[in-house]
């Protein structure tokens, strides 16, 4: 892998697009990145690594976390491109992180996704060519170029120093977090797992064999039923090792024989029973794994299953005794029943009738009440009549007797002749008031006439006063207002004038303004120009260098394509006997092509900055002719010839401000002419108003006169007619008042009259009533009269007694009935409680005969179950015990591994094996042949594990001690010494994939002068093997000895980078 060109755009402290040309930089084999602290020189690694895997490393790529520079413009892009050969291959990798950007449309900003592209270069075409845009497959195409994940690049080129310090100094199990991540063990520790997997699984296996075994002879046990007469156990059998994590002691409540099963001995429970065997046992002791459980159980299943077999034969016999017993105790409780009933109807008939005896007088009134009822209703309807008269002779006294409390009290005893006499005297004086009464009327209208003209005339006298003092002063009002007409017009023709001269005023002013930004514009386009033609310049030498280079060794590539016995393109010679010879650092035609190429580039970049500008100083100069025009809008603004920003900005606010004034007077030009309008029309209404209001005047004088005179005669008329009364109209109200009383009251004493004669009419007819009917009286009827519920009521109760007596009768006339209660008195209640027991009896037989059946039928397959169980515990043990054994030497656990190393660290023991020696090589060199690593396969502690550990040997003792003794500058060089034989043997792990670009970060400065030249010499040779090596360090000797150099500067701007090329002889 070499890398060729890294651009990066607004990503970490660099705020706009910086590019680092690696081919220039790897010319002398050596480089150098330095900078201030915080300038950006890790960056520039980060940015190798976003470009090829997506992401930086470690713990830089923290998460929400952003790489997009804080310096960078919102509207710059956060984007790598890398341009690297892999595998033969030349690609372009171009990475843009996930970012906010501006809305295209709106205000604020919006999340702007991830996206990659990778290009491959076709030479045949001359041309980029597309791959993918997928994240996915740029990622697999990428891993799969290189050979190595994210975590083995950052290690193995990156080089970070600080990490291989730590790696030197730390223990075995950080060892092998580290070099697991670079080789990729993951497979040896999969085999490790899936060995304790199959291990566990095996174990469960077994044990579950042999719990699903003791959980079947648990069940037996709770079968028997009887743990008093099967007890014991069987002799406890040596168990083999028991499995690891199972249980020890007894298996509680796994076989029979324990105490659980419930009793049955009772009465007639042990009849017919058979004893059980004499040597039954249970097995208690014996606990998942041991040997001897299977025969145990099953020996004892056997015996259950025959003690079960003689209790169920028992059982039967029991439950037929008791089902005998059972029916005959049934026939006895029912003719017990048959006895109690008929003893029971005879008794009930007997109280009965003797109940109905003992009320025979209540029901004889009951009948004699009722026929007085049916009496009492022919007399009803009469009774009704008289009642309904008395109602009304009622209501006519209390009528008479209200109509009378209102007449005066010489009239309180008149009969109703005189009464109506009275009536007719005040009826004809009524008639004489009427014709009176019709006057009054006009006389109050004349009143409200007169009273109306005097109000007319105040008002008119108001209104005469008002109009004569608006008159007054109505010719000063005039000219006023067409004083305000005549000023409106004048400002609105003085605004229109304003507005054509504001309309170019503020062109000139936005010329102005476009003039002054294009002058910032040009002085950048200027700078990017310079910088564009530099760029160029030094391009287009680069390439003529190149050129030079490339001429100087074109034999040596002619000579590369010559072949036996072919003739040579030159001289034409077949033969070629000593062809020249590629020289160190020769270029070939690609090197030179790429030059040439970034030359033209740089060439087209220049050319472009060269039109922009000059596109933006035509822009500038037709702004500021638009600005500096002159004429009568800058004169009337006052603003100068020169078109000054500041001056024509002051000029169109005065003509603004001048404009605004002129249309707010003008504005009123409308309300003006309405005033004035309005003015005239209210003048012309005034003065014809006081004329109507004069001729209104005289015309009252006249109706006033000829009212007055009618008044005069109709008040001594009406006052002659009313008397000592109000008015006409009161007078007759209350002789029509006492007219209306009067008759009321007369009428009110003929109609009481008349209710009188009716009520004794209804007297008499009621009295002949009762007597037809029985009744001395109508108060004795009246007494007599029940409604109709209740005479229903009466009737239904009388019935029914009468059937009862007759059912009571019946009853006591039955033989049955008589001889059952003649017998002795019948015991339902005993004959119930034998029948109960005997059924309970029977229940207790059927569920004791159903336990043993359901007992020889679970114990037969349940020992069926266990004898399977059994033969399946045997291979399973056996399969158990050998992954066991494969699993604890896998996991360095097993008392046969002896040194306790994983199988994992075995593996990773020989890779760092292979890196020492690869380490060692460059060690020697850096340490003047003083220090070598070695690898040692000691245990790291008393309980840790061995195959991880590093020594160093000290050739001038002959000593082997451990690295955490070196000093800082030894255990640098020894770190880079190992980082570099970790990268040769990662290499050749990943596919012998050529590493031809590397960075070490830091640590140089812990070096004597003397070291580190030795140490530069050792990273100088890796050239012989087409790498180059780029160095991050702040030692300011380096920068001396290193003449190829990438500078990294920091600005408040942001960081900058800055090339310094290796002299053409390095």
């Amino acid at each position: 892998m070499r890398l060729h060109r890294l651009s990066l755009t607004a990503f970490g402290p660099f705020g706009g697009t910086h590019t680092v040309d690696f081919d220039t930089l790897s010319s002398a084999g050596l480089f150098l990145l330095h900078g201030a602290t915080g300038a950006g020189k890790t960056s520039v690694l980060d940015a190798v690594c976003f470009a090829l895997y997506g992401g930086v490393p470690g713990a830089r790529q923290q998460p929400g976390g952003t790489l997009r520079s804080d310096h960078a413009d919102p509207r710059v892009r956060t984007q790598v491109v890398l341009d690297l050969t892999v595998a033969g291959r030349r690609l372009e990798v171009t990475r843009a992180p996930e970012q906010l950007r501006p809305k295209t449309r709106g205000t604020g900003l919006t999340r702007e996704r991830a996206r990659c592209e990778l290009r491959a270069w076709d030479p045949a075409a001359g041309e980029w060519q597309g791959l993918s845009r997928s994240h996915q497959e740029i990622g697999e195409e990428i891993g799969q170029a290189l050979g190595m994940s994210k975590d083995q690049f950052c290690q193995v080129v990156l080089l970070p120093q600080g990490d291989f310090a730590r790696f030197l100094r730390s223990g075995a199990e950080d060892r092998a977090k580290l070099l697991g991540r670079l080789f990729d063990t993951g497979r040896f520790a999969a085999v490790e797992e899936e060995l304790a997997r199959m291990r566990k699984s095996a174990q469960r296996e077994v044990v579950a064999a042999d719990e699903e075994l003791l959980a079947l002879a648990h069940r037996m046990r709770q079968a028997v039923g009887d743990p008093a007469e099967l007890a014991g156990g069987p002799a406890h059998t040596p168990a083999a090792d028991p499995l690891p994590g199972q249980r020890t002691g007894s298996a509680r409540g796994s076989a029979p024989g324990g105490r659980g099963g419930a009793s049955t001995r009772g009465r007639g429970g042990a009849r017919g029973r058979a004893a059980p065997p004499a040597e039954s046992a249970a097995p208690d002791g014996l606990a998942p794994g041991d040997p001897g459980l299977a025969d145990s159980v099953l020996a004892w299943a056997a015996q259950a299953r025959t003690y079960a077999r003689e209790r169920s034969i028992a059982a039967a016999l029991a439950a037929d005794t008791a089902r005998a017993r059972h029916t005959e105790a049934v026939r006895e409780l029912e003719a017990v029943r048959d006895l109690a009933r008929a003893q029971q109807r005879f008794a009930h008939a007997r109280q009965r009738a003797d109940d109905l005896a003992a009320g025979a007088g209540e029901r004889e009134a009951e009948r004699q009440r009722l026929e007085r009822a049916l009496a009492a209703d022919t007399v009803l309807p009469a009774l009704r009549l008289h009642s309904t008269a008395q109602e009304e002779h009622a209501r006519a006294r209390a009528a008479e007797r209200e109509a009378r409390a209102d007449l005066p009290h010489a009239l309180t005893d008149a009969g109703p002749e005189r009464l109506a006499a009275l009536e007719g005297e005040l009826r004809q004086e009524l008639g004489a008031l009427r014709v009176t009464r019709e006057e009054e009327p006009r006389a109050a209208a004349i009143e409200t006439e007169l009273q109306r003209l005097d109000a007319e005339s105040r008002t008119d006298d108001d209104l005469l006063r008002e109009t004569g003092e608006w008159l007054a002063g109505w010719e000063e009002q005039r000219r006023g207002l067409e004083r305000q007409v005549t000023e409106a017009s004048e400002a609105a023709t003085r605004a229109e004038h304003l507005a054509g001269l504001l309309h170019p005023a503020r062109a000139r002013l936005q010329a102005a303004h476009r003039r002054d930004r294009l002058d910032t514009e040009i002085e950048s386009a200027d700078e990017v120009r310079r910088r564009a033609r530099e760029e160029a310049a030094d391009a287009k030498q680069h390439w003529l260098a190149v050129r030079e280079r490339r001429l100087r060794g074109i034999a040596a590539e002619l000579a590369a394509n010559l072949a036996a016995g072919a003739p040579c393109a030159v001289c034409g010679a077949t033969e070629h006997p000593d062809p020249a010879r590629a020289e160190p650092g020769h270029v070939d035609r690609t090197a030179e092509d790429e030059a040439l190429a970034r030359s033209q580039q740089a060439a087209e970049h220049h050319r472009s900055a060269e039109q922009r500008l000059a596109a933006l100083r035509d822009s500038r100069t037709e702004a500021a002719a638009e600005a500096a025009a002159a004429g009568a809008t800058g004169e009337a603004a006052g603003a100068a010839p020169d078109g000054g920003t500041e001056q024509l900005a002051s000029a169109v606010t005065a003509l603004e401000q001048e404009h605004a004034r002129a249309r707010g007077q003008a504005s009123g030009t409308h309300e003006a002419r309405e005033a004035l309008a309005a003015a005239e029309r209210e003048h012309d209404g005034r003065s014809a108003a006081r004329q109507e209001a004069e001729r209104r005047a005289a015309a009252r004088t006249s109706t006033r006169e000829a009212l007055q005179r009618e008044l005069a005669a109709l008040t001594e008329r009406l006052s002659r007619a009313r008397g000592e009364a109000p008015s006409v109209a009161a007078r007759c109200a209350e002789l029509e008042r006492r007219v209306g009383l009067l008759s009321r009251t007369a009428e009110a004493a003929r109609a009481a009259a008349r209710a009188a004669e009716r009520l004794t009419e209804a007297a008499a007819q009621c009295t002949e009533a009762a007597g037809r009917a029985g009744f001395a009286a109508p108060g004795e009827a009246q007494g007599a009269v029940l409604p109709e519920p209740r005479q229903r009521e009466l009737r239904t109760r009388l019935e029914r007694r009468q059937a009862e007596q007759a059912a009571a009768a019946e009853e006591l006339a039955d033989p049955e009935l008589a001889a059952a209660a003649d017998r002795p008195a019948a015991q339902p209640e005993a004959a119930r409680a034998a029948a109960a027991a005997a059924e309970e009896r029977l229940r207790a037989a059927d569920a004791e005969l159903h336990a043993a059946r359901g007992r020889v039928e679970a114990l037969d397959g349940l020992g069926e179950r266990a004898a399977d169980r059994a033969r399946r515990v045997a291979p399973l043990r056996g399969s158990y015990e050998r992954v066991a054994r494969l699993a604890g030497l896998a996991a360095g656990t097993s008392p046969e591994n002896e040194r306790r190393m994983r199988l994992e660290s075995y593996v990773l023991a020989a890779r760092l094996e292979q890196v020492a020696a690869a380490a060692s090589a460059r060690l020697g060199r850096m340490s003047g042949g003083r220090y070598t690593l070695v690898h040692s396969d000691e245990r790291s502690g008393g309980r840790g594990r061995s195959g991880l550990g590093l020594h160093v040997v000290d050739a001038w003792t002959g000593a082997e001690r451990d690295t955490a003794t070196l000093s800082g500058g030894e255990t640098f060089f020894a770190s880079l010494a190992l980082a570099l034989g970790l990268a040769d043997v990662v290499t050749e792990e990943a596919g012998g994939t050529r590493l031809e670009t590397l960075f070490i970060d830091e640590g140089f400065g812990s070096l004597d002068e003397q070291t580190l030249d030795e140490v530069l010499d050792v990273l100088d040779s890796l050239r012989e093997r087409d790498r180059c090596v780029g160095i991050v360090s702040h030692v300011a000797d380096l920068r001396r000895r290193v003449p190829a150099q990438l500078e990294v500067v920091k600005a408040r701007a942001g960081s900058t980078l800055r090339h310094r090329a290796a002299p053409a002889d390095t």
